[in-house]
């Protein structure tokens, strides 16, 4: 589940902000809507149902975990609790995806320092939009990432509409590219908080099989294949192992 970009700030994101960057785009947004339209009722209304009613679940019973990280990122170093940043999601509108925060406040400065003075990280952020070892990680923030919990705020992402809790990756702006023609498909379902690159690997697989997964799921979805990427996802947090997170 950790798709964002490593760059973090404390820019208050556009929700309605809408992704029309040049005719190609344009022309991939009226695709997208038709395949909107053609959707069944398990898109339109089930599964949506469902995420409301687990979001909110989550959210309730989970208050006073959600708390105690907030304390623990609040102590770890200086900057907000939580981190936003604009990802592409169902019909290429932009939204804000919210996590809790993993790096120090000056991160977007950090970054740049590092890429300019050593290019093989430059050559490996430029490929995944990630570092390995990233030294702009927090302690507190290294273990969220590798145990995912630093994605739990996001089902107030799902509460809102903008994502649901199975999906194809968020994405940010920067990543339509690598999926071309693809991203029609991918873009006309909502962003999930687990998906089956999440249960698949993660950042060790390449990032064309990764596309590739995004395609397969909306080509695929439906109940079944949903709750078994939950159930395989109990399992990835449960038993986290070299999952790719990082």
């Amino acid at each position: 589940m950790k798709s964002n970009s490593p760059q973090e700030n404390n820019n208050k994101p556009d929700f309605k902000k809408e992704a029309y960057v040049g005719l190609p785009l344009v022309l991939d947004q009226l695709a997208t809507q038709e395949l909107l339209k053609n959707q069944n009722l398990y898109d339109r209304t089930i599964k949506r149902t469902a995420d409301i009613i687990f979001s909110a679940f989550v959210l309730i019973c989970g208050a006073p975990f959600f708390l105690l990280i907030a304390v623990l990122v609040k102590l770890s170093s200086q900057g907000p609790v939580f981190y936003l940043q604009q990802r592409v999601g169902r019909n290429y509108i932009y939204f804000g995806c919210i996590k809790f925060r993993t790096m120090h406040s000056e991160a977007d400065s950090m970054l740049e320092k590092l890429l300019e003075r050593d290019l093989s990280l430059k050559s490996e952020f430029e490929k995944d939009f990630k570092l390995r070892n990233d030294p702009r990680i927090t302690p507190i923030g290294r273990f969220l990432r590798l145990s995912s919990l630093d994605e739990l705020p996001q089902f107030f992402n799902v509460l809102r509409g903008h994502m649901s809790i199975v999906g194809p990756r968020p994405i940010v702006q920067d990543e339509l590219k690598r999926y071309g023609a693809h991203m029609k498909e991918v873009a006309s379902v909502r962003p999930g908080i687990t998906g089956l690159w999440q249960v698949s690997g993660r950042n060790n697989l390449t990032y064309k099989r990764r596309v590739i997964l995004d395609l397969l799921y909306v080509r695929k979805r439906n109940f079944l294949i949903d709750l078994k990427i939950i159930l395989r996802t109990f399992g990835v947090l449960i038993f986290p192992r070299d999952r790719g997170a990082y």
